[in-house]
């Protein structure tokens, strides 16, 4: 496997039906409407990627306890999941179509993980926040699958890799989340946090080795993991990415900042890989 940037991206992916899988750290709702590096990083990946026949969308912003859930809604909603932002923020939509279809197929799919239909939903910001700069004419089918919080790490890489046959039907597996999400010790404009390095790099360092089974391993990950994640929800989405990739997959990584202090932007996608002609 190999390890790329951002640059010239769309130059490596395979001529290839299998789609790549994505993780975005998604931060601040604020990237949503600002000029960030973060917001042009996702312009430029939505004009390199493949163009997808729907989006299967992992947030860490729905979380469930029990069961997975999947969003079969035909128009699901914009929801604004987050308090005191500017109104610009709530004014936000992105109407793109569901695919009650598809959806209904992976509650099959994911029937021994516990798996529901759900049409009350919709497209947190997780979702719609990245997904307007990747597709901004909303017009590619999307649907959320939950995340089961009471499941555990390993959990996660199972449902990754059991979404992954749907990358062969033209269906785009995006993450959404942080790999170090600590709102409590954020600090506007301040310095990365040691602790948010260490685990950042811990985290880059596992998942270019293709050490999946270590990033889930709550008890090695040891006390740094607490300190990343006070709750895992923002940690769920990138194993579940790790998960749905395979030996034939390459990796490449992007905007991996840290931001307000202790808040990772790291991003990367597995793509197949090209081949000698």
């Amino acid at each position: 496997m190999q390890t790329h940037s951002l640059a010239s991206l769309a130059d490596r992916f395979a001529p290839s039906a299998r789609m790549p899988v994505v993780f975005l750290g998604h931060g601040s709702p604020m990237n949503a409407i600002e000029d960030t590096a973060f917001s042009r990083a996702w312009k430029t990946l939505g004009q390199s990627l493949p163009r997808p026949e729907a989006i299967l969308v992992v947030s860490a912003h729905w979380m469930t306890r029990g069961t997975t859930l999947v969003d079969v809604s035909a128009m699901p909603r914009t929801i604004h999941d987050f308090y005191g932002f500017p109104e610009a923020l709530y004014a936000e939509r992105y109407p793109a179509p569901g695919q009650p279809q598809l959806a209904a197929e992976v509650v099959t799919l994911l029937k021994s993980h516990r798996a529901q239909e759900d049409d009350r939903w919709g497209l947190d910001h997780g979702a719609w926040a990245v997904l307007k700069f990747l597709y901004p004419d909303a017009d590619v089918p999307v649907f959320q699958v939950s995340i089961d919080m009471e499941a555990g790490l390993a959990h996660q890489l199972e449902i990754g890799r059991t979404l992954s046959v749907l990358r062969d039907r033209g269906v785009l597996i995006l993450g959404s989340g942080n790999v170090v999400h600590n709102l409590r010790a954020m600090r506007p404009g301040g310095a990365p946090l040691d602790f948010a390095e260490a685990f950042d790099g811990l985290f880059a360092d596992r998942l270019t080795q293709r050490d999946f089974a270590a990033l889930a391993d709550a008890p090695g990950l040891g006390p740094l993991l607490s300190e990343a994640h006070p709750t895992v929800d923002h940690y769920l989405p990138a194993l579940t990415i790790a998960g749905a990739s395979d030996s034939n997959d390459d990796l490449t990584y992007m905007t991996d900042a840290i931001d307000l202090g202790s808040v990772s932007m790291r991003s990367f996608l597995f793509h197949p890989r090209q081949t000698a002609a």
